[in-house]
């Protein structure tokens, strides 16, 4: 029986531990940091072997290794099992040996989220037996092992992509690939597309590619590389008006009563109808699931208008370019609350935006200089670690018909436990005013 090593007790990696346990291996779990009671009484249950605290007694000369994907290669326990042999595998990579589904994979830097739930509902509503797994925080390969379905639709991060062999999806879509993440990459663009483009890397010429033409280094990479699957552009321009334009297989399927607004959210849109289009769903079929989508929570979701200001939570925009696209969704003075963990931020591509848009910026987080230093000398600011003063602050500077928009630009850790977190907090504190 050969062993197989999960590291990291998180979604992933019990949903991995589980399946693991079902198709015969010898299963060890090994979490550096404590694992929550809800996952050990999953372990216990299964009479899985874990431990918590360190990695001194998982097996250092397992044959097969599933990683969380926050584990970077550089830890030691992941050089020592490289150099021991071991097969370093993602949760992706080990659940997608275990299904004859077809598979629709999502990467990109932003909208991610948003454009695998419209996959998901527009093959769901359609008649189609589908599942929905991957970086969304559901375990692809929990999902393997309870159900069967006919496709999966998956979101895929680039630190999943990083682990894959053989994962082959039948449509694979990037949405944009923008400066986020880089501490993993070496602070290299490159490297970090590289990464998005791994899941096209086993697709044949019977598999659809679909990416998003408008975005600078997707274009390029695509420019550079020999792609072997169908590619299939999409772009802004099929934005017109209040409708999408959609063309497929030589004709062109307009689009109305769209659920989600923004140009940001145009653009998913067009990525998720595309890939219906070429998952088999007719235009009819998904233009009556359209308008009955309701888009994700901590996502540009409006909280509350008290005396004439609109707050706003995006919690979800970890990245500079996510706030951007919130910047621009907006044709009202926006009172900024933003700031937490830096990611290697650039924040000149917003400096034009906020000198249009921006009246003041609210830094919440522990460290805020970077902000400071780009925007200091283009409106007032404010400071605080508390999110209770920071809707304070805002409301300090805003006048009717202003918007107060949570859009940190940057990951929670500093703060909170993660954006979630964030956002509920932000969503708490309105409710109390």
């Amino acid at each position: 029986m050969a062993t197989l090593l999960v590291l990291g007790a998180g979604e992933s990696g019990i949903g991995a531990a589980r399946l693991a346990k079902a198709k015969g291996y010898e299963v060890f779990v090994s979490d550096y940091g404590m694992i929550p009671q809800e996952q050990k009484d999953v372990l216990e249950a299964e009479q899985i072997p874990f431990e918590e605290g360190s990695h001194d007694v998982a097996p250092k000369d397992a044959a097969i290794v599933v990683k969380s994907p926050g584990i970077p290669d550089t830890v030691p326990i992941i050089q020592q099992l490289k150099q021991n042999g071991s097969k370093i595998y993602s949760e992706i990579e080990f659940a997608s040996l275990y299904t004859n589904a077809k598979i629709i994979a999502i990467t990109g830097t932003n909208g991610k989220t948003t454009t695998t739930k419209l996959i998901h509902h527009l093959l769901t509503q359609s008649g189609i037996n589908a599942g929905l797994a991957g970086n969304i925080g559901i375990s692809f390969a929990k999902e393997v092992l309870e159900k069967e379905y006919d496709w999966y639709v998956l979101e895929i991060s680039s630190f999943q992509l990083d682990d894959i062999e053989t994962f082959h999806p039948n449509i694979s879509l990037i949405l944009n690939i923008t400066p986020d993440h880089l501490d993993r990459y070496e602070y290299s663009i490159e490297k970090y597309a590289d990464s998005k483009f791994r899941i096209i890397e086993n697709l044949t010429e019977e598999d659809i590619f679909i990416y998003g033409e408008d975005d600078k280094v997707t274009r390029e990479a695509v420019a550079s590389k020999t792609i072997v699957p169908q590619a299939v552009p999409f772009t802004n321009d099929f934005l017109k008006g209040e409708t999408l334009a959609i063309p497929f297989n030589g004709n062109t399927y307009t689009f109305k009563n769209l659920p989600l607004k923004g140009p940001h959210n145009a653009w998913n849109m067009s990525a998720a109808i595309l890939s219906a289009l070429y998952a088999g769903i007719s235009a009819e079929a998904i233009q009556k699931a359209l308008p009955s989508f309701v888009g994700e929570p901590h996502r540009l979701q409006e909280v509350a208008v008290l005396d004439g200001i609109t707050y706003v939570n995006d919690s979800k925009a970890t990245n500079v370019e996510a706030a951007l696209f919130a910047l621009q969704s907006f044709k009202k003075p926006i009172i900024w609350i933003a700031g937490g963990t830096d990611k290697g931020n650039d924040y000149t591509p917003l400096i034009d935006i906020v000198k249009e848009n921006v009246k003041a910026l609210v830094c919440l987080g522990v460290d805020n200089e970077k902000l400071k230093k780009n925007f200091s000398e283009i409106i007032p600011m404010e400071e605080t670690q508390s999110m209770k003063e920071a809707i304070q602050l805002a409301k300090k500077h805003a006048s009717d018909q202003d918007i107060i928009l949570l859009s940190p630009a940057c990951a929670s850790f500093d703060l909170f436990k993660n954006y979630m977190a964030r956002g509920d907090e932000f969503i708490q504190e309105v409710k109390e005013l």
